[in-house]
């Protein structure tokens, strides 16, 4: 079934590419009706616009609060075409059809993540006259036109030039799906927003609401179909809402590993490369150069990095790239970062086979004046996991360095020295990353060795002197919970490991200060637990 387009109604928040879609839909004598700022810029480029105020015989007012909340608009949104009680009512009311509605919503989840936006603030952009319109015009789909993202304006376009006017019931009927998507979400936001703000704790009702990104390869394995990544609204950087410069189409376990990766480049201010193995960071540093801390990164653990995910909290420029490809035997699966270069993203893609198929992901962001990203305060997330029959959340794990060392306190007869000092908060800000059991080696702002996921804590200690090997010798070690035995500490000893941070609180804790204390170690409790299963 076709639809005839004669009259449109357009009030958007948006503005991109508003003029020339109307000044399309005029050129096929459309007539046009409008409100406030949309009409102003409309009327600014030339476009013979009405206002609703004049088709409602009503003004706006209440700063706009009240402007199409109206029989007129409404009627000739939900009127059926050919209905006889539906057509005599119109007639008797004065409503005439509007056919085509063109209509985006104020940006209340851009405003919401922006720093210092007050509650005001926020109430002010919850439209509400928009999703009335559209959930009308939406419901009508059967007559109606519905447009809400200018991304449709230009194959709207092409198909009533294509039909004299007019519109297919396919189009309009996926029109009307896509208005509802969309206000399910812009109200999940809203609802998300007002129960953070007016309650403390779990909020009543968890509302969460993504939009589909893409389609992936398969789950996280290959017989997991129907796998895709939907995102969610942010301005921060992140994996989920990057984008793709290169390489094969990705994966779950991709994004994943992704995500990860520069989670972890993300806790540094300097320059920071992470090289993650299913979830697990293999190779961390910091250093004075995204280079530098790229090859202390590898040089970390060599053989976990070959087909691992590297996270840079910064520029990929060409010396990085040529490091990557002058290891003999090594590759990549996948890199995610700030931003690359062109001449960086040639070398990858053109040296070497692997680096055809790397996927690079480019993150954006804001930096300082060294290419590092600089985020500043980072944005309210809640972690969901969900669980047959269930969603489990809880705020995410995303404590500041000053809350993290707060209660930092020195348990054994030897305080750590400076470098020892600094060499166990990188080490603990790491370990917080690696799945529990997690124990992390560390030398300065390098990590030498890692174990993670143990069922015993001790192995994951005996896992990590393995993995770093005689670089143990003087390393420092952060575990993400309390050693339940001193046997953890006994095994690091041994090894040459000189401090520990942890966060105290066993039974046995007493044991195990004796145990330091027996060898020279020095070791300070932080108070804080770091879970991560």
């Amino acid at each position: 079934m076709s639809a005839k387009i004669a009259r449109a109604l357009l009030s958007v928040s948006n503005k991109a590419c508003i003029v020339e879609f109307a000044q399309a839909l005029v050129a096929m004598g459309i007539e046009l009706l409008s409100t406030g700022g949309t009409a102003s810029s409309l009327r600014a480029a030339g476009v013979n616009v009405r206002d609703v105020s004049e088709l409602t015989g009503f003004p706006e007012i209440m700063d706009g609060r009240v402007k199409t909340l109206h029989p007129k608009v409404h009627g000739g949104l939900l009127k059926r075409r050919g209905n006889l009680k539906h057509e005599a009512e119109a007639t008797t009311n004065g409503i005439g059809e509007i056919d085509l509605l063109v209509v985006n919503l104020y940006p209340f989840e851009e405003t919401v993540v922006k720093p210092g936006c007050t509650f005001a603030d926020a109430i002010e952009q919850i439209d509400i006259g928009g999703p009335a319109m559209l959930r009308s015009a939406a419901k009508n789909s059967e007559f109606v036109t519905v447009v809400c993202d200018p991304g449709d304006y230009a194959s709207v376009l092409v198909e009533l030039r294509a039909n004299s006017g007019n519109t297919l019931l396919a189009t309009r009927m996926e029109l009307a799906a896509k208005v509802f998507a969309m206000t399910s979400r812009y109200d999940a936001a809203i609802c998300r927003y007002l129960e953070v703000e007016g309650q403390a704790g779990p909020p009543a009702t968890f509302a969460l609401h993504a939009t589909l990104k893409q389609a992936l390869r398969y789950g996280e394995n290959s017989h997991q179909k129907d796998t895709a990544l939907y995102a969610l609204p942010s301005d921060e950087p992140c994996a989920a809402n990057g984008r793709k410069a290169s390489g094969k189409e990705m994966g779950y376990n991709n994004l994943m590993d992704m995500d990860a990766a520069f989670e972890v480049v993300k806790e540094f201010p300097r320059p920071a490369a992470c090289i993650v193995k299913h979830r697990n960071p293999c190779g961390v540093a910091v250093a004075d150069s995204l280079l530098a801390a790229y090859q202390a990164a590898y040089a970390g653990d060599p053989v976990s990095a070959f087909g691992g995910v590297l996270g840079l909290n910064g520029i990929l420029d060409e010396r990085i790239a040529e490091a990557m490809l002058a290891v003999k035997g090594f590759k990549l699966d996948a890199i995610v970062v700030l931003a690359i270069v062109p001449g960086a993203l040639e070398i990858l893609t053109t040296k070497k086979k692997w680096g055809k198929e790397v996927i690079v992901v480019e993150t954006g962001g804001p930096t300082g004046a060294d290419g590092i990203l600089s985020l500043g305060k980072r944005a309210i997330w809640r972690d969901a996991r969900t669980i047959p029959g269930g969603v489990l959340t809880q705020s995410c794990d995303r404590l500041t360095q000053e809350e993290e060392f707060a209660n930092l306190k020195t348990v054994t007869k030897r305080e750590p020295t400076a470098e020892e000092i600094e060499a166990l908060k990188f080490a603990w800000v790491v370990c917080k990353h690696v799945k529990s059991n997690a124990i992390v080696l560390g030398r300065g702002n390098t990590i030498v060795g890692v174990g993670a996921g143990q069922m015993s804590r001790v192995d994951s200690v005996e896992i990590s002197i393995k993995k770093a090997g005689d670089r143990a010798r003087g390393a420092v070690l952060a575990s993400d919970a309390f050693f339940p035995f001193p046997d953890g500490p006994e095994a690091a000893a041994r090894a040459g490991v000189t401090a520990i941070i942890q966060p105290g609180g066993s039974q046995k804790d007493s044991e195990t200060i004796a145990v330091c204390d027996k060898y020279g170690i020095a070791m300070a409790f932080t108070g804080i637990r770091h879970f991560r299963h």
